[in-house]
C-alpha cells in the first residue's frame, strides 16, 4: 500500500494511506486521548477527546476518523487542544456520579485517569441539573449503572458488531440519553447472553461483574465447609496482568500458590476437566460419525455460545454435543467421584471456579448441572475477582514460590490447557479422535490450521479413510455466519467449535481489562494465546486419553467414554429460549 507523508508535531512520519490521524500517530509514539474509540468496533469520533488542529482546516478534527493526506501539518497538543479536552472531560463529570472510592474501577478507569492527565479539579465547573436512574441487578452475571455512563457507545457496539446481538442501545434523546435495553426493558429479561464483552470495553464502573468473593471468604471461614477451587486454563495467562506481569505471562505456579493461601482445601485445575470434555466429547464425534448421528457436532463448553443457540438457532440444538463443560464436568467429578473417595458429604462441598467468563455465573445456575443432586458449581469467580480475593487475603502474590495443584484432579495434558484460545477445544478434541480412528499414535499431536485468531477457520484431514471437514468460529457474529450456513445445507462439515468471545476464553468478559490504546492497537488475543500454547508445548502429556487419572477415573468410577455413569454424569440437555 502506498504511504502517505505528513507532519505531526514537528516530527515526519510516513503512514499507510488510508490512515487516520489517529493511527498514524500511534505508529510514530504519539499518543493522542481517547474516550470512545475502539479500532474495528468504534470508530465514531463522539467523545471528542482525540480533537486534533490541522493546518488550513477550518475546525478542530475527531483524530480517530479523519484520514491523513500528503502533505498535512497536524498538532496534538497545543494549548488550545489541552484547554478544549479538560472542557470535555468537565462536561461529562457534570453528569456522573462521582463515587470514585466504592467503584469497582477506580484505579482502572479511563475517565479517572484522563481527569488526572489534565487537572481536572473542579468536578462543579458546570453544575446543574443531573440525571439519576436505578442500577440494574436484573442479569446473573453482570450489574449496569448507568449514572456512571458516558454514552461512549462502546458497548453498543461490542454487543450489536461484534457479537451481532444488539440487546442494548441508546435510548431518548440529548440530555436524557441512556445506554439500556428496548422499552427500558431489564437486562436479565432480554436475550443477553452473558458475554460481558461490554464490560471488557466500557471505560467507566458502569458496567461490571457480580462480584462473589465475600461469599468464598465466608464459605473458607465455615468450619463445616469443604471448600474447593478450580482454575481455567486462561486464567494462568491473564492474572499476572493484574499484578503488574507482561501480557502473555504464564503464572499458573504463583495462582495455585496463591489459592491455597486464600485457605482453599483442595486446589484443582479446570484442564482436568478439559481432558475429561475430550474423552466424552470425542467419543460423541466418533459415535455420530459411525452411527449416522446429527452432523456436524458442535461444542457446547462455551456457555455464552449455548445460551446463543438456545436463542436465535434453537433448530440447531441437536448439532450441540451433549457434554458439559469443563466448568461443570470438574465440579460434577468433585461432588461424586472425589466426594466418594474422600467420604465427604456433597452437601459440605462449596465448589468454586475461577473462570475467564462472565457466562459461567449464568451456567451454574442453568438446568441439569447437579450429578449429585446438588448444583455442580456453586460460585463461579472472574480472573478479575480473583485478583481481588488475593489482595483481599493480603497475599503478596509476585513474591510467592511456584507451586503445583492437588491430585487426584490437578495432572492434566497439554490438549487440556489449549482449551482457552479458538481452535483449542478443536484441535485437543481431534489429537483423541483422531488416533481412536485409526488406532495409531500421531507423529505430531499439532493440528495447526485450526490455530489462530482469525473469526473462522475451516480444514479437512483424512482420518482412517474418511475425510473430515471443520471449522472453528469466535465471536458470535461469526458464529452466526457459520451457522446460516449450516442451517441452510451450505457446507459439509462434520465437527465445528465455537467459542462465543472474539480470540476464545483468553478474551472472556471476565479477563483482566486493557485500555482503549491496548485494546485498539495489541493482540490482546493472540499474546495470551501464545502463553497456553507454549504451556502445551512443555507438557509431558499432550493428549487427553493419555493422562493417567484419566485413565484411573475410568477405570475405578465411569466404566469407559460414553457409558451409562458418564452420561448420567457429564451430559446435560438444552432448551429453546425466546428471543427478547
Amino acid at each position: 500500500m502506498e504511504n502517505v507523508n505528513i507532519t505531526i508535531d514537528g516530527q515526519q512520519i510516513s503512514a499507510p494511506a488510508g490512515s487516520t490521524i489517529l493511527e498514524a500517530a500511534h505508529q510514530a509514539g504519539i499518543r493522542i486521548p481517547t474516550l470512545c474509540y475502539l479500532k474495528g468496533i468504534n470508530e465514531i469520533g463522539a467523545c471528542r477527546m482525540c480533537i486534533c488542529e490541522v493546518e488550513g482546516a477550518r475546525n478542530l478534527v475527531a483524530a480517530c476518523v479523519y484520514p491523513i493526506n500528503e502533505g498535512m501539518v497536524v498538532h496534538t497538543n497545543t494549548p488550545n487542544l489541552i484547554a478544549s479536552r479538560k472542557r470535555t472531560l468537565e462536561l461529562l463529570i457534570s453528569n456522573h456520579d462521582m463515587k470514585c472510592l466504592e467503584c469497582v474501577r477506580s484505579g482502572s478507569c479511563e475517565l479517572q485517569d484522563l481527569c488526572q492527565e489534565y487537572g481536572v479539579d473542579d468536578v462543579d465547573h458546570f453544575a446543574g441539573a443531573k440525571t439519576y436512574y436505578d442500577i440494574d441487578y436484573s442479569a446473573p452475571h453482570m450489574v449496569r449503572d448507568p449514572n456512571k455512563c458516558i454514552l461512549c457507545r462502546r458497548c453498543v457496539a461490542a454487543c450489536a458488531d461484534v457479537q451481532g446481538i444488539g440487546v442494548i442501545g441508546t435510548n431518548n434523546r440529548g440530555f436524557d440519553t441512556i445506554v439500556g435495553s428496548s422499552f427500558d426493558m431489564p437486562l436479565g429479561e432480554t436475550s443477553c447472553v452473558c458475554c460481558g464483552q461490554c464490560i471488557n470495553v466500557c471505560p467507566t464502573g458502569a458496567l461490571y461483574e457480580k462480584d462473589y468473593t465475600d461469599q468464598v471468604i465466608e464459605a473458607i471461614n465455615d468450619p463445616d465447609k469443604y471448600v474447593v477451587v478450580q482454575t481455567a486454563p486462561s486464567v494462568r495467562a491473564g492474572l499476572g496482568e493484574e499484578f503488574g506481569y507482561p501480557m502473555g505471562t504464564d503464572v499458573e505456579g504463583k495462582m495455585a500458590a496463591a489459592l491455597r493461601r486464600c485457605g482453599f482445601d483442595k486446589v484443582f485445575d479446570t484442564d482436568w476437566g478439559a481432558d475429561l470434555t475430550i474423552m466424552e466429547e470425542a467419543n460423541e464425534l466418533i459415535e455420530r460419525i459411525r452411527n449416522d448421528g446429527e452432523l456436524p457436532m458442535i461444542t457446547s463448553c462455551s456457555p455464552g455460545w449455548v445460551k446463543y443457540c438456545e436463542h436465535y438457532f434453537p433448530d440447531l440444538l441437536p448439532h450441540l454435543s451433549t457434554c458439559k463443560s469443563p466448568q461443570q464436568m470438574f465440579g460434577a467429578m468433585l461432588k461424586t467421584y472425589f466426594a466418594e473417595k474422600e467420604g465427604i458429604d456433597p452437601k459440605k462441598i462449596v465448589s468454586v471456579s475461577v473462570m475467564p467468563c462472565t457466562a459461567k455465573k449464568f451456567e451454574i445456575g442453568r438446568d441439569d448441572e447437579s450429578a449429585a443432586g446438588v448444583p455442580d458449581v456453586d460460585i463461579a469467580l472472574t480472573t478479575r475477582e480473583l485478583a481481588r480475593l488475593i489482595r483481599r487475603c493480603g497475599i503478596n502474590f509476585c513474591s510467592l514460590p511456584d507451586e503445583g495443584f492437588d491430585s487426584p484432579m490437578g495432572e492434566s495434558t497439554g490438549a487440556g490447557v489449549i482449551f482457552g484460545a479458538t481452535g483449542g477445544v478443536m484441535e485437543a478434541a481431534l489429537r483423541t479422535a483422531v488416533e481412536t480412528l485409526t488406532g495409531e499414535e500421531l507423529a505430531n499431536v499439532e493440528f495447526k490450521d485450526v490455530r489462530g485468531t482469525q473469526g473462522i477457520k475451516e480444514a479437512s484431514y483424512d482420518v482412517a479413510g474418511k475425510k473430515i471437514n471443520v471449522a472453528v468460529a469466535s465471536g458470535l457474529s461469526n458464529a452466526r455466519e457459520l451457522l446460516e450456513k449450516v442451517r441452510a445445507g451450505e457446507c459439509d462439515y462434520q465437527f465445528i467449535e465455537i467459542m462465543c468471545c472474539p480470540g476464545g476464553c483468553v478474551n472472556g468478559g471476565g479477563q483482566p481489562r486493557v485500555s482503549s490504546e491496548v485494546r485498539s492497537f495489541t493482540d490482546v488475543q493472540g499474546i495470551r494465546a501464545s502463553a497456553l500454547y507454549k504451556n502445551d508445548e512443555n507438557k509431558p502429556i499432550r493428549e487427553s486419553h493419555k493422562n493417567p487419572e484419566m485413565i484411573k477415573l475410568y477405570e475405578d468410577y465411569l466404566g469407559e467414554p460414553g457409558s451409562e455413569k458418564a452420561h448420567e454424569t457429564l451430559h446435560t440437555s438444552y432448551v429453546a429460549r425466546s428471543v427478547n
